[in-house]
């Protein structure tokens, strides 16, 4: 129960961050929000099940759009598709 509410509570703070100005275009807290989120997002699978995990990694994903698709962009450019 606790991972859910600290992944709601990640998914508040990620959401006010995107709304906040920022100089270089939310790079830096992207990096910040991955680095807090990947062992979150591991606790509450290991708590919750691969359902939640699920849940929490789709609205992660929403937050983070960018750097996910600069990931599958540099993923297709490495194997050449």
């Amino acid at each position: 129960m606790m991972a859910l509410v600290a992944g709601l509570i990640w998914l508040v703070v990620a959401n006010v961050t995107a709304m906040l100005p920022s100089r270089d275009y939310h790079w830096r807290n992207a990096y910040r929000l991955i680095a807090v989120g990947v062992p979150l997002w591991l606790w509450l699978v290991y708590e919750n099940g691969p359902w939640w995990g699920l849940a929490f990694a789709v609205a992660a994903g929403s937050v983070l759009r960018w750097p996910l698709l600069y990931v599958w962009r540099w993923i297709r450019a490495r194997v050449g598709a």
